[in-house]
């Protein structure tokens, strides 16, 4: 927990750090892009940009006149959510052994595993950040109706086709809608082979439940995950009767190619009449 506040002295750092793991803990429970992208970082808190793609010519020059070409550059957010805690609370927990109910610092640190999984999938137009399901030049197919147990795999099958014959053999990563995902925990009939176990011989990098419509697959080509503060606790201070903290990172999703994909959209999300 290095660069905060020095901590009052009912915070030890045991405890620090038990808050610490707290937040992070809970908010892998959210976390699901990470799983299915690489992560590249965490190259620390000055990354406030990353640049992508290569220079582009921007004018062509007249005679005797010197080209010029610019860099584009995605902007790296700082996402942070603040907490409190009783001091009465932690003296209570540090001096008697009273248990500590950490539950506002689990739900600090899923707030901005949430807020991370929204840039992830839906990017944020007001800062010109693109995500997987929205990013223009990705491919899209209309799936079937998935409370058809075979209608599944030919969705995610023709997804497939269509970023193999981009020329992306794979691995590959399929993030579905709850309803969707869940829906894949039914046996072929005759069978004791489960649908989600059929799919995972052909996503080998990975099949998520992530808080989206419809399914997304990729391949690892897409891009990357940039972290420039992995996700922290720090130490903001104490007032009257608590002390203060914020659970922050900044990560930027870089797409090196939208054509690496597919975004599907099932008849039926995925519940059974």
């Amino acid at each position: 927990m290095a660069d905060k506040l020095i901590p009052s002295g009912t915070l030890t750092s045991d405890l620090l750090d038990e808050i610490e793991h707290a937040a992070v803990s809970a908010a892998r429970d959210v976390l699901t892009g990470r799983r299915i992208l690489d992560v590249k970082g965490p190259y620390g808190l000055a990354l406030t940009s990353v640049e992508v793609g290569n220079d582009d010519l921007r004018r062509e020059p007249a005679r005797g006149e010197a080209s010029a070409v610019v860099s584009q550059a995605l902007s790296v957010p700082m996402i942070y959510r603040r907490f409190s805690l009783s001091k009465r609370r932690v003296a209570a927990f540090e001096e008697t052994g009273q248990p500590l109910n950490l539950k506002v610092v689990e739900d600090a640190g899923q707030s901005v595993a949430a807020r991370e999984e929204e840039f992830v999938y839906h990017g944020q137009p007001g800062f010109h950040l693109p995500g997987l399901l929205t990013v223009d030049g990705r491919n899209s197919v209309n799936g079937g109706n998935w409370n058809n147990v075979d209608a599944v795999l030919d969705s995610v099958i023709e997804a497939v086709n269509i970023l193999d014959g981009k020329g992306y053999r794979g691995p590959y990563g399929l993030v579905l809608a709850p309803a969707l995902y869940n829906n894949l925990f039914r046996r072929y009939a005759g069978t004791d082979l489960l649908q989600i176990e059929h799919l995972k011989r052909l996503c080998t990098r990975g099949i998520v439940k992530a808080t989206i419509e419809g399914g997304v697959l990729v391949a690892t080509e897409v891009g990357s995950l940039v972290l420039g503060q992995d996700m922290q606790v720090s130490y903001l201070g104490t007032d009257a009767a608590h002390e203060n903290f914020a659970v922050s990172e900044s990560v930027v999703l870089k797409i090196e190619a939208p054509d690496a994909i597919c975004t599907i959209a099932p008849t039926s999300k995925g519940s059974k009449k």
